[in-house]
């Protein structure tokens, strides 16, 4: 069995992540049972990477090392003596390329053989013999003597010794962890740069092509240009190339539903099956070509090697508005899912900006509010309309993002200014070189993507469409005979002209029903948004996950309406005031409600994940508040300002 652990720089952790490797080596050293160890190397930071080789070999641990980016060093003019650097690490080492697959075969051979012995440590046990690491080795049950000495250099921040149980120990008062840890980290560095003399050798210029390009990205201003116009030309490529794939699938659904109507009966079984079941899935895979091209370009930015500057560039305003530099990893990554956005923050040493980072983050625009938002940029701007050729819809979309962004900083700001903490954190980051993209590496993630968009999504939104279906088309018995007779009473007396008499009906049932019920009874708290009750449903079913919102619209339209195509914009476009005969959908509206999805907080997994992730119910309890009320005032503000 295969555990992959955090990637870390070595064994005296600043995050919870890198917490995780050191504790999982260590409960493998207390119960005597030593696993194999495969280490990847990184040929460009070599010297780097060998600090935690050798703390690990010193723990007692058989130890495989995989070299991993050779052909990265060559570009950056390093020579690397492989069969040197061997000799000299004494173990079993490999050279892989994870990004081609060269090497694995053989890595995987080795690891089958099972014959990797553990070699003599790089720095003499003697060395960490001591009263206080003595008395740890004992208290927490260890068999290595360098295992209790990183320990004693993490007491009171590990699961294995409390702090009270530390001070209880002989000399627990006096020992100094700080200074152990970096008089073991520079004893280390010294050792292995004697080790490594003439395995690394750099040849050719000193002035690569790659620093002149680096000067300009990561430049403070250029660099912040360029960034905004890459974000910038990939919204407009996601509305330009999905546009066509769109329509495709759009009127393919649309077709079906037409086609199974003609062949099923007339009956509740094939109006759940077309108005519930079908209605809700196309609602949600319509999105898909959107989703598989914003993944898969932001996918070939990663792989370029682009996306680490503009996390480099980040810096420092990360530490302007009180987060860490390392923050910057996790609202980028929310641009996805806020969910594994959250647990990035684990990678944040300080409490303060891990906190500040948790509360944030889900102001970042994510996947799940792209098909909402898709739907109400056509309300508010023609597809059609253009400013310097570029579509004026990829410019709202991309001006929503930037409000996300520039939301998250400036409550990171307040926040930074509320909360108090005397710690502080650093980045640390490499920056790769660049290199074509694997369109294998780009393929899988956008295949990624999508799978968990489907089918994550996919299950909610399944159950709420044919809940909401039921809920839609029933309701209590009397309402639903009165609003049947009474639209047939004014059809005889000529106030309803005899073809839209089945639409009325329709919508009046969909009004007794008991989900136009459940509107009703909100909607008097929504209407200065300029919500009506249709709205209120799909707000509170859009709890459930975002993407909900476009299938319950689709759903409950569908249910009030018998002539339409089955198309979700068409059913919203048709949608007529029944007082003012006005449609419901009008720009201002339409902004009013993308305004409440930009700023409020709709998604239950987000919620539960903060939970875990702070161990606290007023937490999350406090973020779902204090980002709906803002959501709440700032689309009263817009709404009633501008209608």
């Amino acid at each position: 069995m295969f555990h992959d652990l955090p990637g870390c720089y070595s064994l005296y952790p600043v995050s919870q992540d890198e917490r995780v490797v050191l504790e999982s080596l260590l409960v493998q050293s207390r119960e005597g049972k030593k696993d194999i160890v495969v280490l990847v190397l990184n040929a460009s930071q070599l010297q780097r990477s060998l600090l935690l080789l050798s703390q690990i070999v010193d723990l007692g641990f058989p130890v495989i090392a995989a070299l991993n980016m050779v052909d990265t060093a060559e570009e950056e003019f390093k020579q690397i003596h492989v069969e040197k650097l061997k000799s000299i690490l004494q173990i079993p080492l490999i050279k892989v390329n994870g990004r081609t697959g060269d090497g694995l075969d053989s890595l995987m051979d080795l690891i089958s053989k099972k014959e990797i012995t553990q070699r003599a440590p790089f720095i003499s046990k003697s060395h960490y013999d001591s009263v206080i690491t003595n008395a740890v080795k004992g208290k927490v049950g260890l068999d290595n003597i360098y295992a209790a000495y990183l320990l004693a250099c993490q007491h009171g921040k590990s699961v294995f010794l409390g702090a009270q149980e530390f001070l209880d120990l002989e000399e627990g008062k006096t020992f100094q962890s700080i200074r152990a840890e970096v008089e073991d980290k520079q004893e280390r560095i010294l050792m292995l740069r004697t080790l490594m003399i003439g395995v690394e050798e750099r040849v050719g210029q000193e002035q690569r092509f790659i620093d002149k390009v680096d000067s300009v990205l990561t430049h403070r201003l250029w660099g912040s240009l360029i960034f905004l116009g890459v974000l910038f030309l990939l919204f407009q490529l996601v509305f330009a190339w999905a546009t066509p794939m769109m329509e495709t699938i759009d009127t393919g659904f649309a077709w079906i539903g037409e086609s199974l109507r003609e062949i099923l009966p007339d009956a509740a079984l094939t109006d759940l099956l077309i108005d519930g079941i079908l209605t809700g899935i196309g609602g949600i895979l319509i999105f898909i070509p959107q989703i598989a091209l914003l993944f898969g370009l932001v996918a070939i930015l990663e792989e370029s090697g682009y996306m680490s500057r503009a996390v480099y560039l980040s810096d420092k305003l990360m530490n302007k508005t009180g987060l860490n530099g390392r923050s910057i990893v996790s609202l980028i990554s929310g641009v996805a899912c806020a969910v594994p956005a959250i647990m990035a923050t684990r990678t944040i040493g300080n409490w303060k900006e891990r906190l500040i980072t948790i509360l944030v983050t889900p102001f970042i625009t994510c996947s799940a509010r792209l098909p909402v938002y898709l739907i109400l940029i056509a309300f508010i701007m023609p597809a059609e309309a253009r400013f310097l050729g570029f579509s004026l819809q990829g410019i709202v979309m991309f001006g929503l993002y930037m409000l996300g962004v520039l939301t998250a900083l400036i409550s990171a700001y307040a926040l930074s200014r509320i909360i108090k903490s005397k710690e502080s954190s650093f980045l640390m980051l490499e920056l790769p070189s660049y290199q074509a993209p694997q369109l294998r590496n780009v393929l899988m993630t956008v295949f990624e993507k999508c799978k968990v968009f489907v089918f994550e999504a996919g299950k909610v939104i399944l159950v709420i469409s044919v809940i909401l279906w039921a809920l839609s088309s029933y309701g209590p018995t009397e309402d639903m005979r009165f609003a049947e007779s009474s639209a047939l009473a004014e059809f005889e007396s000529g106030k309803i002209p005899e073809a839209e008499l089945d639409n009325e009906i329709a919508s009046r049932k969909l009004e007794a029903s008991y989900v136009g019920q459940m509107g009703k009874f909100m909607e008097p708290a929504i209407r200065p948004l300029g919500f009506d009750w249709k709205m209120g449903i799909a707000l509170v079913t859009s709890f459930a996950a975002r993407e909900v919102f476009v299938s319950t619209m689709a759903t409950i339209y569908a249910a009030g309406s018998v002539d339409d195509d089955g198309r979700i914009i068409s059913l919203l476009r048709n949608e007529k005031d029944r007082v003012t005969g006005e449609p419901v959908y009008t720009p201002i509206r339409a902004l009013s409600l993308l305004l409440f999805y930009v700023f409020a907080l709709q998604c239950m997994s987000t919620l539960a994940v903060v939970k875990r992730e702070t161990n606290s119910w007023w937490i999350p309890i406090g973020q779902f508040f204090a980002m709906t009320g803002l959501a709440y005032l700032v689309s009263l503000f817009v709404y009633q300002i501008f209608s």
